[in-house]
């Protein structure tokens, strides 16, 4: 009778526990899935991470806790990878796109998500939806600057690439002789239609462009001159992903302005050709103050992990069993 009534309160006692605590036992449970699941991933068993990481996700779908939020996008990259080994199965990428978008949900500024379901648009080709999910990204105005100047750089380099297809061919771009020497001149193309393609790639390319240099903030100015040896891993890192957008930004602003000048030497307005040459070259050094910061930090970035490293394997070997 007495070991009956112990079991009868140990079961209660359970019961209580479970329920009065039932966040923090599924706090414990989502990081065993977690784990468990991550293991699985790095051994490529992608269904059995999936499964281990939908449940995780399961029990916090608002992701209002940290292992809900990373189960989330967990749950998708799983997604993705199965789809990247069967590309064929394209309901996968759909059902990788949708979990990229939960995660987002949880978190607007998980910008690998975003590109995740950037990246998925363009591999299932599908422009309009690409172009509404990156314009949406650029209007966003409750995330980062520097994640909205990255898709308007996204959407005018799509606008850059299409001028160029019409200005960069044989019968646009002609070699001609100017003072002894080989120079390009730029010619309309015999199809007026290409033209004016060419006209509305190049103004849409401009304005979107001008949207994301006009994000920049004073920082990145300021970035590009600081010294890496001062800085802290942490805002080595921080200042990278700060500048690099905004120096994919500078440098389709420098394209573009390149295409406008050809539009203008395709209708004989030399003025305004020379005009944007000049301001196409100081857009450039612009893009190369930036690009020289940048090279800087992973420089610096660099240079720290093969200290680390260094210092590691000389611990391993510090450590070793003598034989």
């Amino acid at each position: 009778m007495r070991s009956s009534r112990l079991g009868i309160f140990v079961l209660v006692t359970v019961a209580v526990f479970l329920t009065t605590n039932c966040s923090y036992y599924n706090k414990v449970m989502s990081r065993k899935n977690l784990v468990d699941g991550s293991i699985a991933y790095k051994e490529r068993k992608f269904e059995m991470a999936e499964d281990l990481f939908r449940k995780a996700a399961a029990r916090d779908p608002q992701g209002t806790t940290d292992e809900g939020r990373i189960a989330q996008v967990f749950l998708a990259r799983t997604i993705h990878s199965r789809y990247i080994g069967n590309r064929q199965d394209t309901k996968l990428a759909e059902e990788a796109m949708a979990e990229y978008k939960k995660a987002l949900a949880n978190n607007k500024d998980d910008q690998s998500s975003y590109k995740a379901v950037a990246s998925l648009y363009e591999n299932l080709q599908k422009p309009d939806e690409w172009k509404q999910w990156v314009t949406a990204r650029s209007a966003a105005g409750d995330v980062k600057p520097e994640y909205r100047a990255e898709a308007f750089t996204s959407l005018a380099a799509k606008q850059n690439t299409c001028a160029n297809e019409v200005s960069d061919t044989p019968a646009t771009k002609k070699t001609i002789k100017k003072d002894g020497k080989d120079v390009f001149q730029f010619v309309k193309p015999a199809d007026n239609a290409e033209f004016e393609k060419m006209k509305a790639c190049v103004d849409a390319g401009n304005k979107l462009i001008e949207q994301a240099v006009a994000l920049e903030p004073d920082s990145v100015k300021a970035a590009a001159t600081a010294n890496p040896k001062s800085l802290t891993d942490e805002q080595l890192k921080s200042t990278l992903d700060l500048i690099k957008p905004f120096e994919s930004a500078r440098s389709y602003r420098a394209s573009l302005m390149i295409q406008a000048s050809r539009l203008a030497e395709m209708e004989g307005r030399d003025a305004d050709r020379d005009r944007l040459r000049t301001e196409a070259d100081k857009a450039k050094a612009d893009f190369t103050t930036l690009a020289e910061a940048t090279k800087n930090l992973q420089g610096e970035i660099d240079a720290r992990k093969a200290v680390a490293e260094e210092a590691e394997n000389a611990n391993k070997a510090n450590n070793a069993p003598s034989k």
